[in-house]
């Protein structure tokens, strides 16, 4: 039994050892992944190493990076050594990760660094040593962490050039002691997080001598009275987040703004009941500074009962407000707006946006004596509800109209119900559904801007008014534009179906043109000179046929970069296919692209040179005499091959000149016909076959003679049907190797006489004696005697 439990125990030992190992092994290779995982580095020197499920941070970290991303990883620890080449760092995010301890000096080499991002972590405390050395710091985020408060020491008490903090959680955030806030004399946004926060001391705030933009995120409404008592003097924009006034009293608590030099005040995510927004708006009206008022994503759980009238001072400085996403739970329920109307008079700018509105009271209407700019996108108006809100008198002195996206239909309807606004200048109506566009219609006499983009019209008409200076067509089923308006300066006409620019004299004032986005395929240097006053034109986004035209015109412009916008990238050739997909500034077509007529021009005249040139070489080289006598050959191949041995039918074909015919048959034929033995000669005027082609008779006669005897002169050489004889005795010595030839020289005779084609035949001349007329009658007894030796010489094969 001993025996068996220490094998096991070694066993079991062995096994702890080589799991232990390869524990150590993964962690090494995972730190050493992680080390190599973030050298996502550009040539700005910024590091990207976000969501790369980093445990620790990576030790590549080089003296040259300014700006280092760690967010989204599982990052736990921060040590001391982790960012100590660092020291040129302008930017480090290390928010959303698991951070849950800081080692005190991990910061020590950070001077320069001037935005640091902690948020959403799991920081239980915070400590000012981190802090210390970072004396250049502008921004500061540590919310989201798990601390209860800012600490016993003040944090930031070295950052003296901190401009943007934002602190606190929503889970353990619970107190702001006095000291917290020492050393912070401006900022440019505070924004604080305390959905639990509820004790704050008086007087945390009042160091900070100008606050820019707080933004409170606070639920506890006697903490927020506390807060704001203490920004009286420094906050100028005020925002409120996630809190409820359900009640007067409650809205009491806000008594200190009344005092406050705020100018703006932002209601976010926050709850409103008929009581409560009577109790805010007396607050405001005694504020003298506050000048704008905006509620967005909010909620008014009320019907418009408010039993007192709302006034305001005619001193104050109220005149903007902005209402997005209003939610009235009761609208149906809701009355007649009569309890504002007094607040409206001083009203220059009011935006009220995805709220439901369907209809604006004329009385309301009216009392918007001041107002300059209205904005009523995204809501529910209706051209006949439109007609009611736009009364007579309604907006008098309104200049800026945004109708976009609601439910108007009708355009000549839409343009008499605004027709009154005499100051009207801009008007914003896309984004509805007009469809078909009228011959004529009524506007504003001043209208100087119009939207009408992505309104389904299918044409444009002379209901567009004349005076306008700036149209935008956009997002429409346009063909064409065709219509005058002749202090037209900006046209926007992109996303449409034209395929040519717009006639430069209808709009001759033009300055700038934005037509990308349709079917332009080019634009010739005349269309786009005949804008005269042109600075910007943006036809991107087009399928161009970059044909040669085009592209000298485009590349070669002088100034045209400087006109084009978005150019080179936005201008993409979409044929012919050799430079698709290509940028037409970089684009290059070939010369017969280019000069097609002169390529085509060119090749003919170098096909005629190349033939003539063949004609020339043919000539010169014999090649029409080497096609003709090849097929002569092979003509004569085609022939049953005669044997050797075969009886000759004559001693000797002789080829001469006609001219040469006194000798020939007074002389030389009776010399030989009537020798002892005779000689059987061949001549073409008695022996050749009637009626048989010509070059038959000469092959057969050849073939069917011994030797051929050649009477060389003058005459000869020019003789076509000598040349003949002599061509195809040429190819009867090269085919079968003999020497059949004799070569007479009737009269003195060049050997260049003899064309050079005929190899074989200069040949013989060169290595055999031939034979010569002697004009010695002496000697011609002795020419006889030779030839007629020639003659029998075929019996010695």
């Amino acid at each position: 039994m001993l025996n068996q439990r220490k094998p096991n125990t070694m066993t079991k030992q062995i096994w702890r050892v080589w799991i232990f190992y390869m524990v150590i092994t993964a962690n090494r290779s995972e730190e050493k992944a992680m080390t190599q995982a973030c050298p996502s580095c550009d040539g700005t020197h910024i590091c990207d190493c976000s969501s790369m499920n980093l445990r620790t941070i990576p030790s590549g970290l080089t003296t040259d990076v300014t700006g280092l991303n760690l967010s989204y990883n599982s990052i736990e620890h921060v040590k001391e050594t982790d960012l100590k080449l660092g020291v040129n760092l302008r930017v480090l995010l290390l928010q959303s990760n698991q951070i849950r301890t800081i080692d005190k000096e991990s910061f020590i080499f950070l001077g320069k660094l001037e935005h640091l991002d902690l948020s959403d972590n799991k920081l239980t405390h915070l400590s000012p040593i981190w802090f210390r050395p970072l004396f250049s710091l502008q921004h500061l985020n540590i919310q989201g962490n798990l601390y209860t408060t800012l600490g016993e020491n003040p944090l930031f008490s070295n950052l003296k050039k901190l401009r943007y903090l934002r602190l606190g959680n929503n889970h353990s955030f619970s107190a702001i002691r006095k000291q917290d806030f020492d050393g912070i004399t401006v900022l440019e946004q505070l924004e604080i997080d305390g959905q639990r926060l509820k004790q704050y001391e008086s007087g945390s705030l009042t160091t900070v001598n100008s606050i820019n933009h707080t933004i409170m995120n606070i639920n506890d409404v006697q903490v927020l009275s506390g807060m704001l008592e203490d920004l009286t003097n420094s906050a100028i924009c005020v925002e409120l987040r996630h809190i409820a006034f359900n009640t007067a009293s409650e809205s009491s608590l806000l008594e200190p703004m009344s005092r406050s030099v705020m100018e703006k005040l932002v209601f976010k995510n926050v709850l409103f009941t008929d009581a409560s927004v009577i109790r805010v708006v007396n607050i405001l009206r005694h504020a003298k500074q506050f000048l704008e008022l905006e509620v967005d994503n909010s909620v008014l759980q009320g019907t418009g009962q408010w039993h007192e009238q709302i006034k305001l001072n005619r001193e104050s400085a109220f005149k903007v407000i902005t209402v997005q996403r209003l939610a009235i739970e009761q609208f149906y329920l809701f009355s007649d707006l009569r309890g504002v109307e007094n607040l409206l008079g001083n009203i220059t700018k009011a935006t009220i946006v995805n709220t439901n509105v369907f209809l604006v009271p004329c009385s309301i209407s009216r009392h918007f004596v001041s107002l300059l700019y209205l904005d009523l996108s995204e809501n529910l108006l209706a051209d006949p509800n439109l007609g009611h809100s736009s009364c007579e008198g309604a907006w008098p002195l309104l200049q800026t109209f945004n109708l976009s996206q609601n439910s108007l239909g009708d355009l000549e309807m839409t343009g008499r119900s605004l027709s009154h606004l005499n100051h009207l200048t801009h008007l914003d109506i896309s984004r509805n559904n007009f469809g078909e566009i009228p011959e004529s219609c009524q506007w504003p006499e001043n209208l100087k801007y119009l939207n009408i983009s992505g309104t389904q019209i299918p044409k444009v008409t002379t209901c567009i008014p004349q005076t306008l200076e700036v149209l935008d067509v956009s997002s429409n089923n346009l063909n064409d534009f065709r219509l005058k308006l002749p202090h037209l300066k900006e046209l926007y006409i992109a996303k449409n179906k034209l395929k040519t620019l717009p006639d430069a004299p209808f709009i001759p004032n033009i300055v700038a043109l934005r037509i990308s986005r349709n079917k332009l395929t080019s634009f010739s240097k005349e269309e786009f000179g005949s804008f005269r006053k042109m600075e910007t034109l943006d036809a991107g986004d087009n399928n161009f046929i970059c044909s040669c035209e085009f592209l000298s015109f485009i590349q070669y412009q002088e100034g045209i970069a400087n006109v084009l916008a978005n150019w080179p990238e936005n201008y993409i050739c979409d044929s012919p296919s050799s430079v698709r997909g290509q940028q037409v500034k970089a684009a290059r077509l070939s010369l017969f692209e280019c000069h097609r007529t002169l390529a085509v021009s060119l090749i003919c005249i170098l096909v005629v040179l190349v033939i003539l040139l063949i004609v020339i070489l043919g000539y010169k080289l014999h090649v029409i005499w080497y096609m003709k006598m090849t097929w002569v050959w092979l003509q004569a191949k085609r022939k049953p091959k005669r044997a050797y041995n075969q009886d000759f039918c004559y001693d000797a074909f002789v080829s001469y000149s006609e001219r040469d015919s006194e000798w020939v048959e007074n002389l030389m034929v009776q010399e030989l016909e009537n020798a002892i033995p005779p000689f059987k000669l061949c001549l073409h005027k008695r022996d050749f076959v009637p009626g048989k082609w010509i070059i038959d008779n000469i092959i057969d006669s050849i073939e069917k003679s011994h030797k051929t005897l050649f009477v060389l002169s003058e005459h000869f050489v020019q003789s076509e049907w000598c040349k003949y004889e002599l061509e195809f005795s040429h190819f009867r010595l090269f085919d079968e190797n003999n020497d059949s030839a004799i070569l007479i020289l009737l009269e003195p005779i060049q050997e260049q006489t003899i064309p050079k084609r005929f190899c074989k035949l200069r040949k013989i001349m060169n290595t055999k004696t031939y034979l010569e007329w002697p004009f010695d009658e002496n000697q011609q007894q002795i020419f006889w005697n030779n030839l007629k030796i020639a003659l029998k010489s075929y019996d010695d094969f």
